[in-house]
């Protein structure tokens, strides 16, 4: 996959103010889609997020201010911080994030 358009940047923006972590759910029967997830950070945010991935099916039980997601799956509804929706029309962007967070 490529990165979203301003993803990168947006992270790297949001690196320098809070400590940032990539929380992702990966594929429970496909091992090798876990080892992909670790290598595509690898590639596109070195060392922004080196040792920060986690991956978990269950993101309610991590703990933080902030979950920027996608979906409201796999804990991300429960999650105990704000949870903020990617692609909803409060957030429909990596531009809107950053306005919201910085």
């Amino acid at each position: 996959m490529k990165p979203l358009k301003g993803g990168i940047e947006g992270v790297e923006l949001l690196a320098q103010r809070y400590e940032v972590y990539i929380l992702s759910t990966a594929p429970w029967n496909n091992p090798s889609a876990w080892e992909d997830k670790l290598l595509w950070i690898k590639k596109h945010l070195g060392e922004v997020c080196h040792k920060r991935l986690i991956l978990s099916h269950h993101k309610n039980l991590n703990k933080g201010d902030f979950l920027i997601d996608d979906r409201e799956k796999n804990g991300a509804k429960e999650f105990d911080g704000e949870l903020i929706l990617f692609g909803s029309p409060r957030f429909p962007n990596w531009a809107s994030v950053l306005k919201y967070l910085i």
